[in-house]
């Protein structure tokens, strides 16, 4: 079976999948799955089309490099033993961060690796994790193309104005601008918009892909023209850990009267904050609305309360509002954050069924809603294996 591997690496995870290709990517992955513990006790799961479900310990040791690697390997030596016929003719990744060189995606080598590697300050989360896992292939599996697919790029349509920082223009001319993130999964949504709201989709559409990491983008023509991150990924809404935007003012006062220095600041904006700060309690909003305590409350008021926020500056950039989506694990899955922001949001025209919300319908505005909601699944996998073949021409 020849097949596309894709891989998302992230700190002490590791997501995969196995799309098969025969003229065309398949619509889903034959095998998917993830390591998870890399760091402590690492454990894949893999899960077949056929429902088949697998679980084990990965044997590893040493640095969190080697552990990526040997991860890496447990994973080549599952699928292969799971498909004896397996041929992985190419390896796709996530890449959080493109900055202003890559607008596309562009098989790696390693010339583009070190440049990727300058942008690892921009997206310290996510990019030296995605690039490991790069460099682990190329160990493991030399001969194997690899194409890296950037978080960044869909947004690279977005005007000059939506991009800049009001700085000195000497740090915009070395690339401190907004560049937006969770391009992946709006690129796949957007796709999908005109089977699910028909004409809408080509007008003033706002995607709010909320997650552990959340973002919205406003689209116009199906295009990015605006988003909530920016120059990194801890901009814009709060998030599972991450503050979002944040009064500068406020990291100015805790450096000169808290003493805190740049590993403690950045471990608070993007490890200590969020839904995680906000309740003391979790950062899995599953958690904090089976809560009756007041702070996971407080906690998903304030996080519904800065999406409607971002969802009328949105509005504006886009010129309207004729539909919003929500995508990602929360938005695809918690009906009471989809309620409340429409609740928040009516100024707009948006009115949602009660019924069809609890349901988790594709549609879920009323007739009389000026704006069509919808409840659209994301698949950035796919889109990377697509991207992937498209890039290699296979």
């Amino acid at each position: 079976m020849k097949a596309v591997l894709v891989l998302n690496a992230g700190s002490s995870s590791l997501k995969f999948a196995l799309y098969p290709i025969n003229g065309d990517i398949a619509e889903a992955p034959a095998v998917s799955g993830q390591v998870e513990g890399i760091g402590a006790r690492p454990q894949v799961t893999l899960k077949t089309a056929a429902g088949e479900r697998f679980e084990e310990a990965v044997p590893t040791g040493g640095s969190q490099g080697e552990q990526h690697r040997d991860a890496l390997n447990h994973v080549f030596a599952l699928l292969n033993r799971h498909n004896p016929a397996l041929d992985i003719v190419a390896a796709g990744h996530r890449i959080v961060h493109g900055g202003e060189h890559y607008s596309a995606p562009t098989r790696l080598d390693e010339s583009v690796l070190r440049t990727l590697d300058t942008f690892v300050p921009l997206a310290p989360l996510h990019q030296p994790h995605n690039l490991r896992a790069v460099r682990a292939v190329a160990a493991l599996m030399p001969d194997v193309p690899q194409v890296g697919c950037f978080d960044t790029a869909f947004h690279r349509t977005q005007p000059a104005v939506a991009q800049a920082f009001a700085l000195p223009r000497k740090y915009s001319a070395e690339g401190v601008k907004r560049y937006g993130f969770h391009g992946l999964s709006y690129d796949y949504v957007a796709r999908q918009l005109p089977e699910i709201i028909g004409e809408r989709a080509k007008g003033a559409v706002v995607i709010a892909h909320l997650g552990n990491g959340a973002s919205m983008c406003a689209l116009r023509g199906g295009k990015s023209v605006a988003s909530t991150m920016g120059f990194t990924a801890v901009e814009g809404l709060m998030m599972g850990t991450r503050t979002g935007t944040l009064d500068p003012g406020v990291m100015l006062y805790l450096m000169e009267q808290k003493g805190l220095d740049a590993k403690a600041l950045t471990n608070l904006l993007y490890k200590e904050s969020g839904l995680l700060g906000v309740s003391g309690i979790s950062q899995d909003m599953r958690t904090l609305l089976a809560s009756e305590a007041p702070e996971a409350k407080e906690a998903v008021d304030l996080f519904c309360y800065r999406i409607a926020r971002e969802l009328g500056s949105l509005a504006a950039a886009a010129g309207g509002l004729d539909a919003l989506v929500f995508t990602g694990g929360i938005g695809e899955h918690a009906a009471p954050v989809r309620e409340k922001v429409a609740a928040l949001s009516a100024w707009l025209g948006i009115e949602i069924d009660l019924a069809a919300n609890q349901a988790h319908a594709r549609r879920v505005d009323t007739p009389s809603s000026r704006a069509a909601v919808a409840v659209v699944p994301t698949n950035e996998e796919r889109m990377i294996a697509r991207y992937t073949a498209q890039t290699l021409g296979l």
